[in-house]
């Protein structure tokens, strides 16, 4: 099958997920996330419709930006600081925010174009040392911190929870969901909620995501250089 043809699949299979819970799936958005894809790939979902695309590597974001402006990037990986400089004014959001170093950089970057970024905030929710994020305890200190920083908005939450099988995933969407709804209750202006992958994003939609970022199931498995 073609990427235009798997995209009709993950937006149906979207579409029953929404509908066995009462969830309206307008209310749902997919990132189709085509880091290592090619220009022509992206062209073709978003000739079906697809809007919001999502990559993980500045130097890649840029080239495809240039190539393809019409497209709605969202930037989904782990930002460098010394990176934020390159992706002023070329995404419409960043899900990766996670230190406070970064929230003055983008700051800094920002404020000299009088531009505000909007940003998710990531949380490691599986606690796991070699991901980035902010742990759960620590969320919202730090939510604190960045909701004073006037170039960034912050709108909601992001996590990328362990690998397991998909309905063992379901724990950390649960426990996301909890922490979403918290930061609605204590006022934060929280409208996304981004978990979910193309092994699990029926799962995590189940669960309460706004937001899945597919890319595999989209575009096949990668090719890394």
């Amino acid at each position: 099958m073609s990427a235009a043809d798997n995209f009709e699949t993950v937006k149906s299979k979207m579409a029953d997920a929404a509908k066995r819970i009462n969830r309206d799936i307008n209310e749902i958005q997919l990132i189709a996330v085509s880091k290592t894809v090619s220009a022509d790939f992206i062209k073709s979902v978003h000739s079906k419709g697809q809007s919001i695309f999502g990559e993980s590597y500045v130097q890649e974001l840029v080239k495809k930006q240039e190539e393809i402006p019409q497209i709605n990037w969202h930037f989904i990986g782990q930002l460098q600081s010394n990176k934020v400089k390159y992706i002023v004014n070329k995404i419409s959001m960043l899900h990766s925010l996670d230190r406070l170093s970064l929230a003055k950089e983008i700051s800094r970057r920002y404020k000299d174009m009088g531009s505000v970024l909007n940003a998710l905030i990531q949380v490691n929710i599986g606690n796991e040392a070699q991901k980035g994020g902010i742990d759960p305890e620590d969320l919202f200190r730090f939510m604190d911190n960045a909701m004073e920083i006037k170039e960034i908005n912050v709108s909601g939450l992001m996590c990328i929870h362990p690998y397991k099988e998909p309905e063992e995933c379901r724990k950390y969407f649960r426990d996301m969901y909890k922490l979403f709804q918290k930061a609605k209750d204590r006022g934060y202006p929280m409208q996304y909620l981004s978990m979910g992958m193309s092994a699990d994003y029926v799962q995590a939609i189940e669960e309460g995501s706004t937001m899945v970022r597919v890319g595999s199931a989209i575009f096949g498995h990668r090719i890394y250089n």
